[in-house]
């Protein structure tokens, strides 16, 4: 990831078609059990809203490069794994939207 995208809190995805797909971040998480480090993060554009309105999600590993210039994301590929990152996603909706219902002082 480039420290340009990262400080503007974007990635950009390689996809099937090798058309690059500009993605917000949504967080990053380090998992001790799995042993990696993981990033959520949305697909920009009107292509990646479901028809309900909601913006597609994803998840992948990732790794950077010794420089920190870019890395590369994996797939997640065991029931357990995802089980643990369904957690920790759940967990942070449930504080955005703690978020969203307080009060603004």
């Amino acid at each position: 990831m480039t420290e340009e995208l990262e400080e503007m809190n974007k990635l950009i995805v390689i996809n099937e078609e090798g058309e690059e797909i500009e993605c917000e971040i949504l967080f990053t998480f380090n998992s001790a059990e799995y042993e990696k480090d993981y990033v959520v993060y949305t697909p920009l554009g009107e292509d990646y809203v479901d028809e309900d309105g909601f913006p597609e999600v994803h998840v992948s590993s990732y790794t950077t490069n010794e420089n920190g210039e870019g890395g590369g994301l994996e797939p997640i590929d065991d029931d357990a794994e995802w089980d643990m990152i369904e957690e920790v996603v759940a967990s942070f909706v449930e504080a955005q939207e703690e978020e969203d219902d307080e009060p603004i002082s």
